[in-house]
């Protein structure tokens, strides 16, 4: 059975290269969300296997995501994905129980391994 994903980021070219790149490796997208409010709701209702979750967002950034995430579910999968200079928030997300983290521009294999290393 394909490992259901979330795929939470603001910029819907970024969400389609994410889809794209994982779904022929197997990967179910079960699932988009634009903000980290979204992400709360969405991961509630569909109970991913996995979240890739970009930090920088409106209304709720990635990083308040992951930590009411985790909060509700200690043994959720959280992948960040995120651009250059925000060193300082993935160390903060890590700290928080974030699985691994990925940053853009990426090459796609970095993707597929950061989520099956998540996963594993």
């Amino acid at each position: 059975m394909a490992k259901r994903v979330l795929i939470v980021d603001d910029a819907n070219f970024m969400r389609m290269i994410v889809k794209d790149t994982l779904t022929p490796h197997g990967f179910e997208i079960c699932g988009e969300a634009v903000n980290g409010i979204e992400a709360v709701s969405k991961y509630n209702a569909l109970k991913p296997d996995l979240v890739t979750m970009d930090i920088t967002m409106k209304e709720k950034d990635g990083l308040e995501a992951a930590r009411e995430i985790l909060s509700q579910d200690p043994d959720a999968r959280i992948v960040m994905v995120t651009a250059l200079g925000q060193e300082k928030m993935l160390m903060d997300s890590l700290a928080l129980g974030v699985k691994d983290f990925v940053v853009k521009p990426f090459e796609p294999e970095r993707i597929v391994s950061a989520v099956q290393k998540a996963l594993a």
